[in-house]
């Protein structure tokens, strides 16, 4: 008898193996290398194209059903085991991998116990994002000491920022990682994973000033999901004196707008609802691939805002991309970050404000409320001019939800300079923000010309003040939506709750509601429960700085919604 990981694995893979017709008369003598069982196994197709299948020996069942799968099928396939940190680039990052991977031959398994190799798809940012990749790297160190050694060795690889900027700490510290490889090498990893079968070390941390993944589509790690993000650029060239992202993504370069359009329209036809357009720094797309682009005129940053590089003209621009991508499926709700708040042009909030399906939500990632903090961040922008634009930005799109991302503690911050961006979180109103202490990131410009003289203890004072005020704040913001209609995109259960739904507002606040029998608003629309990819309008009821609660009153389409408006 096999053990229960093998039959499932022959009754997957021994249909007919390799091909062969029934009647046909085959047979093999596998001894299987690879897992604890050894067993050998010997098949028969019979007449009825059938297989049996004796073993001499039953043993483990760790790892059997892979091997024989790989072996019966006459394939040396592979089972990655992928493992995303950090940013939302990353999890695009990921999904690039597994498309590369996948082509190569390779298999995905969600168990890593499972797993010929592991990636990490890794972040830099922060020093904590580091040190949670060197302490998985600890319990991937005792997995490789208990594999058996009837299996291959477990091979495990450093994708992505982490991997750029410490290239020859991550391969020499322990010996552990076998693969090393930077966010522009992904296309090299079937070779370095060649290299590394062979026992040896293999890396590539090259960057690229013009590679954007663009002929690769990428798979959807959550496949049948209601939200997906497209990445349209990597790389950025501001150079703020805190931030790694230029050293470890390299400089600016956009994906072709045609690829792009290529990618939203393949997830529409999956299904997808919402889509969110990704970059270090999203609306300065400048797309230079057709020769007729580079003739385009610069747009103008917004005013009050400067930059450390000259203009850059020609290309079609954000303002562009965001147009046709909104075109393509008028169901489809369109987000996009990371936004820089100098590039504003009027004819991107003039676009926001007219479509119905991109959402009436900003990011403007302020950082400081202190402008000599800001001059020292080199964020090209003073406390006044950001406000100028946050009230711009609120006359030409009205209820528009904004967000935001502080440091706590940056170099030379006083406490005076603290209290400015206190001021400035009351002022603002965010409803949602992103709030860090600062961490010190070799090769940034902060590191060669400034200190980090602000004591750890005084960083963690000032960013529980900061996170206290915007809390308290966001509160008061989403107060205000208490009795009103919300258009809810339904993302599915929520987590604390099977009788709940969650899914979130046009503004990106989270809404949860009970899961209930709900009226359509088409005229013949049948009464059912709510489904993720479900469009309903709920009535809030309750609110607290992050989530919002309501009761549901009908399920809707998202042209129906924006039309009774």
């Amino acid at each position: 008898l096999l053990p229960l990981s093998c039959t499932a694995a022959l009754a997957r893979t021994l249909h007919h193996p390799s091909g062969a017709s029934p009647g046909a008369t085959m047979s093999w003598g596998l001894s299987l290398v690879g897992c604890r069982c050894r067993q050998l196994l010997c098949c028969f197709p019979d007449s009825s194209g059938g297989v049996e299948a004796c073993s001499r020996r039953a043993g483990d069942r760790t790892g059997c059903g892979w091997e024989l799968s790989r072996l019966l099928c006459h394939t040396a396939f592979v089972a990655v085991y992928l493992e995303t940190y950090g940013c939302q680039m990353n999890v695009s990052d990921t999904e690039i991998v597994w498309a590369i991977l996948q082509k190569n031959g390779y298999a995905r398994t969600k168990e890593l116990g499972e797993a010929d190799v592991v990636l990490l798809v890794t972040c830099s940012v922060r020093e904590k994002a580091e040190q949670a990749i060197w302490n998985r790297l600890q319990h991937l160190k005792a997995l490789k000491a208990r594999r058996p050694q009837a299996r291959a060795p477990l091979r495990v690889g450093i994708l992505g920022c982490m991997a750029e900027r410490l290239k020859e700490e991550i391969l020499h510290r322990e010996k552990l990682v076998d693969v090393v490889a930077g966010p522009d090498a992904y296309r090299d990893l079937p070779r370095l994973l060649a290299v590394a079968e062979s026992g040896q070390q293999a890396a590539n941390v090259l960057l690229s000033l013009d590679e954007t993944y663009a002929d690769i589509l990428p798979v959807q790690t959550s496949a049948g999901g209601t939200t997906a993000f497209v990445s349209i650029m990597r790389g950025c060239d501001n150079m703020c004196s805190y931030c790694i992202v230029p050293f470890t993504r390299g400089r600016e370069r956009s994906r072709p707008i045609a690829s792009i359009l290529q990618e939203v329209r393949m997830l529409s036809d999956q299904g997808v609802k919402e889509v969110t357009l990704l970059g270090q720094n999203v609306n300065s797309f400048r797309d230079l691939s057709e020769v007729h682009f580079q003739s385009v005129a610069a747009p103008g940053l917004s005013r009050g805002f400067s930059t450390v590089y000259k203009a850059k003209p020609g290309g079609l621009r954000f303002s562009h991309l965001l147009d046709q991508v909104s075109r393509i499926d008028p169901e489809m709700r369109i987000r996009f970050t990371s936004p820089h708040p100098k590039d504003f042009p009027d004819e991107v909030l003039q676009l926001i404000q007219e479509r119905h399906n991109i959402c009436k939500q900003l990011h403007l990632p302020a950082q400081s409320g202190s402008t000599r903090v800001l001059e020292a961040m080199r964020r090209g922008y003073t406390r006044e001019a950001y406000l100028e634009l946050v009230h711009h930005v609120r006359d030409s799109i009205p209820g528009v939800s904004l967000s935001s991302d502080f440091i706590a503690g940056f170099c030379g911050e006083t406490e005076e300079d603290h209290l400015q961006t206190v001021s400035l979180l009351r002022e603002v109103r965010y409803n949602v923000g992103f709030l860090f202490a600062y961490s010190m990131r070799q090769k940034t410009r902060a590191h060669h010309r400034l200190q980090d003289d602000v004591p750890a203890d005084v960083k963690k004072r000032r960013l529980e003040q900061l996170i206290a005020t915007f809390r308290e704040e966001a509160a008061r913001a989403n107060a205000a939506l208490v009795g009103q209609a919300q258009l809810v995109l339904v993302e599915g259960p929520s987590k604390r709750s099977a009788s709940e739904l969650c899914g979130r507002n046009d503004g990106n606040i989270k809404v949860i509601f009970p899961d209930a029998e709900l009226e359509d608003a088409a005229e013949h629309g049948a009464p059912g429960r709510a489904q993720p990819g479900d469009y309903v309008v709920v009535k809030v009821t309750s609110a607290s700085s992050q989530t919002l609660r309501g009761v549901p009153l009908y399920r809707t389409t998202l042209s129906r919604a924006a039309a009774s408006h």
